[in-house]
């Protein structure tokens, strides 16, 4: 079947905007075509002389009023941490004490309003998973012009899920909303156009948006980034930075030999016998940090020449219409990711940027070092690792027994200020004034749970 319209009839009647549901349609019709959206190596050349931010940029460079008020800042915040074992927005988890991801984003926008006296707008692409809970949180705000959903909020669309079967919208009576999924976050493009905050926003004179995740805390608008990028006239920036052993599976940048046009490789996008050279870190060197630098006026541009949609590569995903049930109606998702319209501007760039500035919270580990002392809160309302790490982070390793976020709160915290690795095996609790030098392993095997002394561990393995 290749008729869509009753895609479009089920997208009309959930009021899905005109440009989502182009959008759609463009990666519907590339799947019943069996589009395999892949990139040979033959067709590209790695990604070469992308610029390093220090040489780009000026230590302590003060923001240009005149700049920031021509900027957005869109964090994208439609994630639920179910990985950790949650089931609300992830930037709702605390960092620091009380103080949420969420609070903290809102700290550095309020810190540059008041600093530089330029209103600073702000906007938050929630799902309609995370919408409810964010707006309430952001009431918090609301004397300071950071609350309600007519002001900070971009939503995310949804798309049907197409039954894999009859390649028709799936019909789910137990639980209708299964029967949908969010488009990936490559969705900005068309929920920026269909929501009309694209128009809003131009007509406010606002010229650049920096978008990145909200879980990214390391992800911050940065002053010489934005003055860099407003001089250098490019119409897209992406944030990338150097591949290492743990990234090889990660997309990356790379060049078209045709055009001479940057692009972003997924794996999905890579065949086996390219696979070795996907994997190759010292061939190609980039990836992306999904941190970007937009010109919404040429954003504007090219969705009226390309009929409302920009052509990115469609993303498609087998699954079941209810995840956590596999004998339920096979289904696909299509999505599209964010940082692949890099190839739609041309002429567009990308800046090598420090591990600093990438720091994203994916698993408990990642949280458990957040949370540490090796980490502090700046007066600008960043959460930054200590001057004297000298920008390393300390490797936290915690065993399954660690996946969930509540398991972490009774494990306690030691001092990481000097750690190099924590590594964590078994059920294991900390006394206080506990503080880890270099690298040192803790290892419970009884079963039963082993507290940890107060006192120094320095460079030891340790058996509980």
């Amino acid at each position: 079947m290749s008729d869509f319209t009753p895609f479009r009839e089920k997208m009309k009647a959930a009021d899905v905007s005109e440009a989502a549901i182009g959008a759609f349609e463009r990666n519907y019709q590339a799947l019943l075509r069996k589009e395999s959206g892949m990139i040979t190596e033959d067709e590209i050349t790695p990604a070469e002389g992308v610029p390093d931010l220090e040489d780009v940029t000026k230590d302590d460079e003060e923001f240009d009023p005149a700049l920031l008020a021509q900027t957005v800042v869109i964090k994208l915040n439609g994630g639920l941490g179910t990985s950790m074992g949650l089931q609300k927005a992830k930037s709702l988890l605390p960092v620091k004490g009380e103080t949420t991801f969420l609070d903290i984003i809102a700290h550095q926008i309020l810190h540059l309003r008041e600093q530089t006296g330029a209103k600073v707008r702000f906007l938050l692409m929630d799902s309609f998973s995370t919408s409810a809970e964010t707006l309430e949180h952001m009431e918090a705000y609301a004397d300071q012009d950071l609350s309600g959903a007519e002001n900070i909020e971009l939503m995310q669309n949804q798309v049907p899920k197409i039954d894999a079967a009859t390649m028709e919208p799936v019909t789910w009576e137990k639980n209708p909303a299964m029967e949908w999924c969010p488009p990936g976050h490559g969705d900005l493009y068309a929920a920026l156009a269909g929501s009309g905050w694209l128009d809003k926003l131009l007509a406010d004179g606002v010229k650049y948006a920096f978008v990145s995740n909200s879980d990214n805390l390391g992800a911050v608008l940065d002053a010489g980034l934005l003055r860099y990028f407003a001089e250098s006239d490019k119409p897209f920036l992406m944030e990338a930075t150097r591949r290492t052993e743990a990234d090889k599976k990660g997309g990356h940048l790379a060049v078209r030999k045709s055009d001479n046009q940057l692009l972003l490789r997924e794996v999905a996008q890579c065949a086996d016998e390219d696979l070795e050279h996907f994997q190759n870190i010292d061939r190609h060197q980039f990836f992306n940090t999904n941190s970007l630098w937009i010109r919404l006026d040429v954003l504007k541009e090219l969705l009226d020449q390309e009929d409302g949609v920009l052509p990115l590569p469609m993303i498609q995903n087998k699954k079941t219409v209810d995840p956590r049930d596999k004998e339920s109606t096979p289904v696909y998702q299509l999505e599209i990711a964010m940082g692949a319209a890099i190839e739609s501007f041309p002429g567009s760039g990308a800046v090598c940027v420090p591990r600093s500035r990438f720091a994203p919270v994916k698993t408990t580990s990642d949280l458990f070092a957040l949370r540490s002392d090796a980490y502090e809160q700046t007066p600008d309302g960043r959460i930054a690792l200590l001057a004297s790490r000298e920008g390393k982070p300390p490797v936290i390793d915690l065993s399954d027994e660690y996946k969930m976020v509540d398991s972490l709160e009774g494990l306690g915290m030691p001092s990481l200020i000097e750690a190099k690795k924590l590594k964590v095996s078994g059920p294991v609790r900390f006394t206080d004034g506990v503080t880890i030098v270099g690298k040192v392993s803790f290892t419970n095997e009884t079963g039963d749970t082993k507290w940890v002394a107060g006192g120094t561990y320095t460079d030891e393995d340790v058996v509980l």
